[in-house]
């Protein structure tokens, strides 16, 4: 039986701030149990709900060398869904109430983590032929198992996989203090190393030492070879391009069923949506006192209110947006000038504009249960959960062709009857306006046709067991 250990700084159902937390909790429950034994490692953060803590139990603890520190190491454990999750208990580093903090203390204590990880595992007893490294807070894991480690016999043979989730974050800081943390010999702090335009990168650490490399889908695996998308390091990308690959992620069909989900006023499925799933438009219609009407086409976005979204390019058109056959419904919190924006317009236009400017799990279902179309004109986007989400819901998906969107919604072909959703190609927002403009026409005088997206967007499936397999065939040729 093969073993593989996923690390990560955060796990759905214990701790989540992105897309990263729904990979590391769901993917390890769909992979086949009798080939693989996968368990995952994170860190035990004081801001994990206290029934998920009551639950973990004490396995040891001991105490590790950070530099010229001596820091203390516990290892607790729980079961979940029959999948064994440890926990790296240190209150110094993991207190406070969210998983991350400023940028000098994260590279401090994800050092650290790293180190613990690869420390606790003799004393779990578990030896994995694979450790499988998720972004850059476990980027020095492939770099410390080449270093200190390979003088104990256990860790001969051990493998890893780097991947990526976003390629913007890279956990940077000045070499002298990275190299003062880690204990590390100023070997690894060369051009080809660690060091990256002057200062040490945990993440580019990480791809260096990788055995293989893989990020969330196959057109953003291409995007980063790019001077546009590499921030920063396409030349490595494109130097480990033979050891890189893209697996697309996949959501939690259990989760998101409009057929059984609890969240929403009505359930459907695909035979049913064309009757049903406008009861759950007119509820939240209610719920967010804009207009009740049936007919009117209502667009959503739940997202975190950044620049990478694209909300610059709403910026520039939404008065147009919120014409007066729309209804512009907004989930998310983020940078204040968007917040404000969504603000604005909901002042100004009550009956069609909502904005929601928290986040709510609850809301988000409702809103992708409700909307006709759902818009992402993302600048760039490594792989994209919401348009998956929208998808299954029979809500259509309005996006730019980038990354993960490209490879999962398919531009609407009106002369071969075929696509799940639109797209447009350049970053320009009138390009936006037309698609939404396009998507509307058809909402309103082709409405078979709409139906017919809706009915080729359901049927398709973006669950986690096609991507598990995917992950399977590279465990194995490993």
């Amino acid at each position: 039986m093969k073993k593989v250990l996923f690390v990560a700084s955060e796990c759905v159902p214990f701790i989540k701030t992105g897309g990263l937390a729904d990979v590391v909790g769901s993917l390890p429950k769909y992979i086949n149990r009798e080939e693989f034994d996968i368990r995952v490692m994170v860190p035990k953060y004081l801001a994990i709900p206290q029934k998920y803590r009551d639950r973990m139990e004490y396995v040891t603890h001991f105490y590790v060398d950070l530099a010229w520190r001596s820091q203390y190491v516990g290892i607790l454990k729980t079961e979940l869904d029959g999948i064994t999750f440890y926990f790296i208990d240190n209150e110094y580093y993991f207190n406070g109430d969210k998983p991350y903090g400023y940028i000098h203390e994260d590279i401090e204590k994800f050092a650290f983590f790293d180190k613990a990880c690869l420390s606790a595992l003799p004393a779990i007893g578990f030896k994995p032929d694979i450790i499988h490294c998720h972004d850059w807070q476990t980027g020095l894991i492939p770099v410390m198992l080449h270093d200190r480690f390979q003088e104990n016999p256990f860790y001969h043979g051990i493998k890893t996989i780097m991947t990526i989730h976003n390629l913007k974050f890279q956990g940077v800081w000045d070499a002298k203090s990275v190299q003062d943390i880690t204990g590390l010999s100023s070997y690894y702090f060369a051009p080809d190393k660690l060091e990256a335009y002057g200062d040490a990168n945990y993440l580019k650490g990480g791809l260096v030492y990788a055995d293989r490399i893989t990020t969330v889908s196959n057109t953003y695996a291409q995007e980063i070879k790019t001077p546009f998308y590499g921030e920063g390091l396409d030349g490595l990308m494109n130097a480990r391009s033979n050891c890189l690959s893209g697996i697309v992620n996949g959501i939690d069909y259990k989760e998101y069923d409009p057929a059984t989900d609890p969240y929403i006023v009505q359930n459907y499925d695909a035979v049913t949506f064309r009757k049903e799933k406008v009861k759950n438009k007119r509820a939240l219609q209610k719920e967010l006192g804009l207009a009740q009407d049936d007919k009117v086409f209502m667009l959503g976005i739940v997202s975190r209110l950044t620049d990478q979204k694209g909300l610059d390019l709403v910026d520039c058109v939404i008065e147009e947006i919120c014409a007066e056959d729309t209804q512009f419904v907004v989930l998310g919190t983020g940078d204040p000038k968007y917040e404000n924006l969504f603000r604005h317009f909901e002042w100004k236009y009550k009956s069609r504009v909502s904005a929601n400017i928290y986040y709510n799990n609850e809301r988000s279902h409702k809103i992708y249960a409700s909307c006709d179309a759902f818009l992402m004109p993302s600048l760039f986007e490594p792989c994209g959960l919401s348009q998956l989400m929208s998808l299954r819901y029979g809500t259509v998906p309005i996006v730019r062709e980038t990354g993960g969107l490209r490879d999962t919604v398919e531009p609407y072909n009106q002369y071969e009857n075929t696509g799940t959703g639109f797209g447009f190609c350049n970053y320009n927002a009138h390009e936006m306006l037309g698609t939404i403009r396009y998507a509307k026409d058809v909402y309103y005088n082709h409405r078979r046709e709409w139906n017919k997206i809706i009915d080729r967007g359901m049927a398709r499936d973006f669950s986690w067991t096609n991507s598990a397999k995917q992950y399977e065939d590279l465990y194995r040729s490993m």
